[in-house]
């Protein structure tokens, strides 16, 4: 008997290992002295991970040219959370390619030294924020969660995981994590001509949004700080294109020739936008 007995112990604890490999595990605090930006990634197992990311785009706050009034808000705001003052949640919206993401990869390479850290997180993992923010939430550094070109759909999960970490949860806001978000709508969900249906009026003509609007702008409402970005115009362009040659080691002589083709660049690709002016500069220089 002893025999059949330690046997099934034994594929009973295989079967044990086993089921354990593939149940989502806790969410586990990597080594914080391997980087300054981290990425959680979940893998298909369910487990979630917090990856470094080794190589973080090297750009300075003085390079991002005809933002002035955006960039001085959101260094202000990242300022006074790293100095443990008061600080908002941050949602960036406006036209593609203005610098959104580049002024927050630039407050985090001005500020690492000082102890801000990025986390990273796709649309997609905003579900799993509450573990990530619970595994951070003891540290001496200053947290920015990021998620990049934000925008949901009709009942997606991560909308609701997203207003009650903002705003909503019973428990208190972790003072040493924000949430910075961009996106190139402000109210995340999507609007449509039948929303204005649930809209009221009083006798003398007094509009009230209805439910179904009121919940759709709930959610941009839970970020204290609004940053709005701007398409660019020519002269605006121009100036970022001559300051990204200069970077990449242009002349002041090959700067004043490169006027006319950064202008058919952009008019080929129908857009002035900060990205633009980049990759023709890198083009631009790659070729002379």
């Amino acid at each position: 008997m002893t025999d059949p007995l330690a046997r099934l112990i034994e594929r009973a604890e295989q079967l044990i290992t086993r089921i354990e490999s593939v149940l989502p595990r806790p969410l586990s605090a990597p080594d914080w002295s391997q980087a300054v930006a981290w990425r959680y990634r979940k893998r298909a197992s369910g487990h979630g991970a917090l990856e470094p990311v080794r190589h973080v785009g090297a750009i300075a706050l003085a390079e991002l040219k005809e933002i002035d009034a955006q960039k001085d808000k959101i260094e202000r705001n990242t300022r006074q959370f790293v100095d443990g003052r008061p600080a908002n949640n941050v949602l960036l919206t406006g036209a593609r390619g203005t610098g959104k993401s580049s002024l927050i990869k630039a407050c985090l390479n001005a500020y690492a030294p000082r102890g801000l850290r990025l986390i990273e997180v796709d649309k997609q993992d905003l579900t799993d924020l509450p573990d990530i923010v619970e595994v951070v939430a003891g540290r001496p550094e200053k947290f920015i969660v990021y998620c990049d070109d934000l925008s949901f759909e009709e009942g997606e999960p991560g909308y609701k995981a997203l207003k009650s970490i903002l705003d909503g949860s019973v428990a208190a806001s972790t003072p040493n994590v924000l949430v910075y978000a961009t996106s190139n709508r402000r109210h995340l969900l999507p609007e449509y001509m039948k929303d204005n249906l649930s809209y009221t009026h009083t006798d003398d003509g007094e509009l009230h949004p209805g439910e179904v609007v009121e919940e759709k702008i709930s959610l941009s409402e839970r970020f204290g700080l609004w940053v709005s970005f701007y398409p660019f115009s020519q002269d605006e362009y121009l100036a970022i294109v001559a300051q990204w040659l200069g970077a990449l080691g242009a002349t002041p002589a090959q700067i004043a020739t490169a006027r006319p083709e950064a202008l058919v660049w952009a008019l080929e690709r129908g857009s002035r936008s900060g990205r633009v002016a980049y990759q023709f500069a890198r083009d631009f220089v790659g070729r002379t």
